[in-house]
Order: C-alpha cells, then structure tokens, then sequence
C-alpha cells in the first residue's frame, strides 16, 4: 500500500480560491501528489494510518517560482564579493581589496547610492585589486568595472561597442569581458555555486526557477549542468537567449528560446533603448534586435511549437517588439501566438495600447516587482535617469493584468534577491498609485504564474493545491492566512518546503 502523509491542523492556501474562500486545515499527499484537502476533522477519519504532521495552524500555500533568475551568478554572490553592501566609493575600494587571493568576482555594486554618484576609474580599482583579474558587475548585470589585468587578457574587447578606457565597460564590450570572467571559472567552484544558489531558493520557499542563459551570459555547458534534475532540488527550467535555429533548444534541453534575448540593456547602465534620451546622459540606449529580426525569430519559434521571447525594458524596445509580433502575427495568424504564449522579461516602459496588443497575442510577462521597490517612484534611479515623470510610470502591473497579459513574477537574481514574499508585496504596493494589483493575485502571479509561463495548459492544476496537482508547497510560520504585506511589517518565513512531495528545504522547526 502507498503511503500517504497528512498534514492536519494547517491553513491551507489552495491558491485555487481568493482568501477566505474554503480554506481548508488538512491536506493528503500520495505518489508526490495531492489525495485530498478538506477539514482536519475528516482527514484524520478518512486517512487513519497516514503518517500525521501537525502544523498548529501554520500556513501552507503553493509553493513559488522564480520565473527569471541567473542561477550561476547568484550563486557566486552567495559565496563571492558582495558588492551591494558598499554605501560608498570608499566602501566599494575596501570591499574589492579585501578580497581573497586569485582572480576577483563580485557583484551588485551601484553608483548611484554612493555620495560621489560616480564609479571608481580603472587606476583606482587596479590600485586596490593590484595585478589580479576583476570581473565586478554592476547591479543591473549589464556593465561592469574591469582591472587593467582583464582588459589585457582579452584584448578582443577594446575593438567592441561599449569599450572604456577607464570607466565601466558596457554593450556588446561587456557580453566579451563576461563570457571571458565567467568561463574561467573552475567547473567545482561553478557547481558549489549553482547548489548553494538552489539551496538558498528553496530555503526561501521557492520549488521552480526559470534560469535564463544565453551565450552572452553562460557558457552551454554551464546552462546544461543546471538542467541536470535532482529532485532534491527545486526544478530548474531553462531560456536560451539567442536568436539561431530553434533546433539549439532541444540540444540544450531549453524549453524556449527566450529569457535574456537581448532587445537593448538595461535603465541603470543607461544601456535599455529609449525613444528618448536619457535625462542625465547623452544617450538613448541601445537597440540590439530590429522589428524584423523579432518577427523572424517569432515566426521561427511559433512554427517549431517552442516559446520565443525576449529581455525588453525600454519604450523604444517595446516599440519593436510590439512591431516585431504584429509581423508575425501577419505570417502566422493570432491564434498561433496566443498557443504558443511567448514570453517578455522585465517589460518595463510598456503603455496601456501596447498591453492591450500583447494580451490579444497571449505573451506572457516575467516581470521584477523589487525593481520597482528599489528604483521606481519619483525619487528613485529610474527618476534619475529619465525624470520623475517617466521613472514614476515604469513597471504598471495593474495595467498589463487588466490587459489580459499573464504576470510571472521572479527576482532576476542576482540583480535583486530571491525573496517572493518581498516580491509579492512590492507588486502590491508599488511606488506609483494605480500600478499595483492585489495580494492574492500577486500571489497567484508567483506561484501559479510561473507555471503558466512555462507552457502548463489552463487545466493543469500546477500551482494549486486541489487533489490531482503536485505536492509541491511551503509552510511557513504565518497563522492566518495570506499575509496582509504591510509595508513596515515582517514577512513569512519558510520552514519546510516539498517539490512533488519530497523535501527540499526543512528548517528543523516542524515535528
């Protein structure tokens, strides 16, 4: 006989009903999925030699999914040079010079909390690193400050847009000094990292993550080792940005050729494309993909049944991605894009028209909400960047839900930490009035959301809890249901969490 786990005397978050909606107190997990949910009074009768585990009204809930991380990378943060902490040029000097012997990578460094409001130069940065390689990326992964030592060992570089003499370099400069950092990088260390990166998602209540790579990011070999499935892990699934034939997607094992394909950069290395410049920089980005080159890659994507899709943050990206599906909403007709249900990350200067064409077409939305709670408003970088006007009207979740877009929210880790509690509130009470949704469908939109963009059917029941989904939640020390997400209060912590009814994260806590 199969046996079969009880959990009695919980709060159950189905995540199939809104809040308060029959929540149930018991749940029977059999074969790594759900038997039964209802009242603990019931499963106790129906259930009598199941082995029992009393929660005392802890919270149990689907477990998150992180639709858009950088396994590899967070993980070198976790054990790496954390720049993030750095409140200063000083700090940032100190932190770098501190680090261990052998080549220096770190990350989450940003100028713009500093009260010299610039970087350091490449003298500075050598006189605190001396002879050693340093790859140190900015917070938003798309420039980074290099050592005179990388620069030297990869001279191919120099030659590239982006290329900076003494500054950070960025653009197509920075996807060749990155590749060279990374790759050299000893495949135990490069492991140890990918593992106590999912360890950590896990300890944080994540069951899933959608690692987006691509051969500006990682290496294939590195993108195909996270692939590798451990049940004792969250499941890890895979975009590989690049636009090439879609049969490099089965090769890898990707389940699209999506995630990080770069349409421009990003808003805080004033790289992300704009139809207009930036307010304090000569500049308006950088546009990687043209509207054709999108609808080419749509149409090849829609006609092989995999998903497409792309990194795009700036208005004048949108612009061609808007562009680019309209064509090949012309050579494929609607109803193949809506069932093929293409994918945009981080969408953040979108308009309400250009929502409402891209739920017409089914796309999906991988969006940051902690972008917002660290930039947004009109006092934030964004505002610094483009002025409080446009900064303030980034990231309008509210407006994309109404639109019929499915949102799939995640952390871009290590741009912002894996945290799907803070993620979940951020969506919430976002930094603009009007852009936020509610808490139980920011909830759903991480949870189920995830799923949803990784290609399950409507019907399936992944990311609820109802009998016949996967035993695939979280408990966590909440007691009342889903959390009201105050601003100023503390939020849930995990104790256990279970992917297809096996456990991959337990604080010790539970008997």
């Amino acid at each position: 006989m199969t046996a079969t786990t009880l959990l009695l005397d919980a709060t159950i978050h189905t995540g199939a009903n809104p809040p308060g909606a029959g929540v149930a107190t018991a749940m029977a997990v059999r074969d790594g999925d759900i038997a039964w949910v209802g009242p603990t009074s019931d499963g106790a009768a129906r259930f009598p030699d199941a082995r029992r585990i009393p929660l005392d009204g802890a919270l149990v809930t689907p477990a998150f999914v992180d639709a858009h991380v950088h396994a590899t990378s967070a993980g070198l943060q976790l054990s790496g040079a954390d720049l993030g902490s750095a409140r200063s040029l000083a700090e940032f000097l100190a932190l770098v010079a501190s680090s261990g012997p052998g080549p220096v990578l770190g990350h989450g460094w940003d100028e713009t909390a500093w009260p010299e409001r610039r970087p350091p130069t490449r003298a500075e940065l050598d006189a605190a690193v001396g002879d050693r390689l340093a790859y140190l990326s900015r917070i938003d992964v798309h420039s980074a400050l290099v050592t005179t030592a990388l620069a030297i060992a990869v001279p191919e570089a120099v030659a590239e847009d982006g290329w900076s003499l003494d500054g950070p370099v960025s653009r197509a400069a920075h996807h060749v000094v990155r590749r060279a950092a990374l790759g050299g990088i000893d495949p135990t260390r490069r492991r140890d990292a990918q593992l106590a990166f999912l360890r950590h998602a896990a300890s944080m209540g994540v069951a899933c993550v959608h690692e987006c790579g691509g051969p500006d990011i990682s290496a294939a070999e590195d993108f195909t080792e996270l692939l590798a499935d451990d049940p004792a892990l969250p499941l890890v699934i895979g975009y590989w940005g690049e636009l090439t034939g879609t049969e490099v997607a089965a090769r890898l094992g990707a389940r699209g050729l999506a995630g990080d394909l770069f349409v421009d950069g990003a808003l805080g290395s004033r790289t992300a494309a704009l139809c207009e410049p930036y307010l304090d920089a000569d500049t308006s980005g950088a546009l990687y993909l043209d509207a054709d080159r999108i609808a080419a890659h749509v149409v090849a994507c829609t006609r092989a049944g995999i998903q497409a899709g792309f990194h795009v943050i700036g208005d004048a990206a949108v612009a061609a991605v808007i562009e680019g599906f309209a064509g090949a909403e012309r050579q494929v007709g609607t109803a193949a894009l809506v069932a093929a249900r293409h994918r945009l990350e981080h969408l953040e200067m979108v308009d309400a028209g250009q929502a409402a064409r891209l739920g017409r077409w089914g796309v999906v939305a991988s969006v940051q909400p902690l972008f917002d709670a660290t930039w947004g408003g009109r006092d934030g970088m964004y505002a610094e960047r483009l002025g409080p006007d446009r900064g303030a009207a980034l990231n309008p979740f509210a407006h994309l839900a109404a639109a019929g877009v499915t949102l799939a929210l995640g952390s871009d880790a290590p741009v912002t930490p894996v945290d799907p509690w803070g993620a979940v509130r951020a969506a919430v009470h976002h930094r603009t009035d009007g852009f936020g949704i509610g808490v139980a469908d920011a909830f759903t939109a991480h949870t189920r959301g995830g799923w949803l963009a990784a290609g399950a059917a409507a019907d399936d029941p992944v990311g609820t809890l109802v009998p016949g989904a996967p035993a695939t939640y979280a408990v966590w020390d909440a007691t009342d249901g889903l959390p009201d997400l105050d601003p100023t209060g503390e939020l849930p912590r995990c104790l256990r969490t279970v992917r297809a009814g096996t456990t991959i994260h337990d604080s010790g806590e539970l008997r």
